[in-house]
């Protein structure tokens, strides 16, 4: 009994240890602990995993260490952000093709009801969001707030040469341009009303009314 207590406060040590290494980045730590057979995928209070805490550092190597000892790319902590989501959400390359490779639910969703692509086309990170529609994110989906991955690459943004390579690259994935907000107000109306006229012009070409 008494050995058994031991084993689990061994592993809760660990589990708090692997936590704060990936945090902090320490990849020498967590090979160590990970060697010593720590729990990988442990969770902190806010349910974040180590490659969760690794990846919100964008701690390349630790997060390369977690993944190939098995780490879960899936698991959601309270704000329902994964290792594969906030990858994505924060245009954190490398870590996000491990991610893909390691089996990344693609239909997974954020808090906002959004997919990884969504995020990506708002904050303007043109290398991260072409790898998710290569790796088949649906270019369509339509969150919470009643919008595409078009849509917040025109609304939330300010229209300049990132986000307009990334409406080209959502085009060429199949968007339909002329899927409107929950109001009824199409991707191009948005644009117009926003005067941003690139955009106006790459929606036009592509047959959006």
């Amino acid at each position: 009994m008494a050995a058994a207590a031991q084993g689990s406060a061994d592993k809760a040590w660990m589990s708090e240890q692997l936590l704060q290494a990936s945090r902090a980045g320490d990849v020498q730590a967590v090979r160590k602990l990970l060697a010593k057979d720590a729990p990988v995928n442990a969770q902190d209070a806010q349910g974040n995993t180590p490659l969760l805490l690794a990846t919100a550092g964008n701690h390349i190597e630790v997060a390369r260490s977690l993944i190939l000892h098995g780490a879960d790319v899936n698991i959601q902590n309270a704000q329902q952000d994964s290792a594969y989501l906030l990858a994505g959400a924060r245009g954190n390359l490398e870590i996000l093709r491990m991610t893909l490779s390691r089996g990344a639910d693609l239909k997974s969703t954020n808090r906002y009801g959004g997919t990884a692509l969504i995020p990506a086309c708002e904050r303007g990170h043109v290398a991260t969001a072409k790898t998710l529609m290569d790796a088949g994110v649906n270019v369509n989906h339509v969150n919470r707030l009643g919008w595409t991955c078009l849509l917040e690459a025109i609304l939330l943004s300010d229209g300049g040469a990132p986000h307009q390579q990334i409406v080209r690259d959502v085009i060429a994935a199949g968007a339909d341009v002329n899927l409107a907000d929950k109001d009824g107000v199409t991707p191009l109306a948005h644009a117009r009303q926003r005067k941003q006229q690139a955009m106006v012009e790459i929606l036009t070409a592509a047959g959006a009314r």
